[in-house]
């Protein structure tokens, strides 16, 4: 029953590292369909090599249902705190993709600029670990911060961590996917519009009306994102 679930979630591993979203570090879990207080995360592990015996079923404790002695993320809160949180969360992933970093070390808010990042809202929220736990090593490797980073993100969709990185969440498997890769997306685009000068936002009104995206643009970025790994392939064979 769980098998087509992993196989979506390695996938999903393979099309954030080709979109560059995630290379050696960062993770991406699902929650269980069938047991909402448990979840999938793989071992920590190279998102590119990830593969289905890999995975490991954690509580909403964030600890695994069977005792291992495999190296697990320490990070792994991240996702129980937010599953807790959120009963609408399906699907989580935390990355440092380099197009957004300059926004978790700068006071430049994250803004939709264009229809594919309204999913965002008006501005990103940026939870900083120094407010509430002073200087710690840039992990969230407690229940207690992963808590905290929970809050920061509300009912939001992704949150940025100041000096670390970003957890964005997904009710299902593709539309995680469709926001890691588009709010990286949307960093870029404000970046180089920076440089021409004023940016103009998206207003509140056109956010409401734009950032829902449905199932089937969410099916069609599924199948470009297969034809661009597949093509990846090809050229690493050639």
């Amino acid at each position: 029953m769980m098998s087509p679930l992993i196989d979506s979630l390695i996938v999903a591993h393979r099309i954030l590292v080709d979109q560059g979203v995630l290379d050696a570090f960062g993770h991406i879990s699902v929650r269980d369909q069938e047991n909402p207080a448990r979840f999938l995360l793989a071992r920590a592990a190279p998102p590119s090599t990830v593969a289905a015996s890999d995975m490991i079923s954690f509580g909403l404790d964030g600890q695994p249902l069977t005792v291992t002695d495999t190296p697990l993320f320490v990070e792994r809160f991240i996702h129980s705190e937010i599953y807790r949180a959120r009963a609408d969360v399906n699907a989580i992933c935390h990355h440092h993709a380099p197009s957004l970093m300059p926004f978790c070390i700068t006071s430049r808010p994250l803004v939709p600029v264009s229809q594919a990042g309204a999913f965002m809202g008006a501005q990103v929220p940026l939870w900083d670990s120094a407010t509430e736990f002073s200087d710690t090593a840039m992990l969230v490797s407690d229940s207690a911060q992963a808590s905290s980073l929970a809050r920061a993100l509300g009912e939001n969709a992704l949150v940025l961590m100041r000096g670390h990185g970003v957890t964005v969440v997904g009710s299902s498997i593709k539309e995680l996917v469709f926001r890691s890769v588009y709010s990286r997306r949307e960093a870029d685009h404000l970046q180089a519009a920076s440089s021409f000068g004023p940016v103009h936002p998206l207003s509140k009104g056109e956010i409401e009306k734009a950032r829902h995206v449905r199932t089937p643009i969410l099916d069609r970025c599924w199948v470009h994102w297969l034809a661009a790994l597949a093509a990846s392939s090809e050229k690493i064979g050639e």
